[in-house]
């Protein structure tokens, strides 16, 4: 449901999120626009993540009260299935956080459970541009943000970092360079 006729809704739940004050720390929290981000493109249709954002009913609730208090968007109602590299993605994500703000874990949760869509990271969190993504990685993952050189695809650089933690190499030439596919690693992500 990333269609055009849901485009003009997502700016709106933004701004009506965004609105909301904030509670204690959260409202100094650098990942408060990234997660009304996630929350606008959810609740408008975007993205594959389920309606607590993979969080779990108690921690959304939590997010949605500290974050967002009184904020009306309402989570679009989808299943999705689960992929068993889940605890692997996430234990990655939180190996290489930032360590400055408590929820960089909602967003390991939150980034890991995007792995399962079929389109890029971006879309399948419900961002609306790969460098909102490229901001969530830098701002909670930095170390893993610094090692994407050649700027992958943040979903296949993600699983090539977890697979070569597990000594699997998924890629049939002995490097990435000499690799027939290598070129679709890369650059845009329309």
């Amino acid at each position: 449901m990333n269609g055009p006729d849901r485009l003009p809704l997502r700016p709106l739940l933004l701004a009506e999120l965004l609105a909301a004050p904030a509670v204690g720390s959260a409202a100094l929290d650098p990942n408060r626009p990234l997660l009304a981000s996630l929350i606008a493109g959810q609740a408008s249709g975007s993205g594959c993540l389920p309606p607590h954002l993979g969080l779990g009913p108690a921690a959304y609730r939590y997010l949605r009260e500290a974050y967002f208090p009184g904020s009306e968007a309402t989570p679009t109602a989808r299943e999705i299935e689960s992929i068993p590299e889940w605890d692997d993605l996430q234990k990655l994500l939180l190996d290489h956080r930032a360590r400055k703000s408590p929820s960089e874990l909602l967003m390991a949760n939150v980034v890991a459970t995007a792995c399962v869509g079929r389109d890029h990271l971006w879309q399948d969190l419900g961002l609306a541009s790969r460098e909102e993504l490229s901001k969530l990685m830098w701002v909670n993952f930095p170390e893993l943000a610094r090692a994407n050189t050649g700027d992958m695809k943040w979903k296949k650089f993600l699983y090539r970092q977890f697979c070569s933690r597990e000594g699997i190499y998924v890629c049939p030439a002995p490097s990435c360079g000499v690799c027939k596919e290598y070129a679709k690693c890369f650059g845009p992500e329309n």
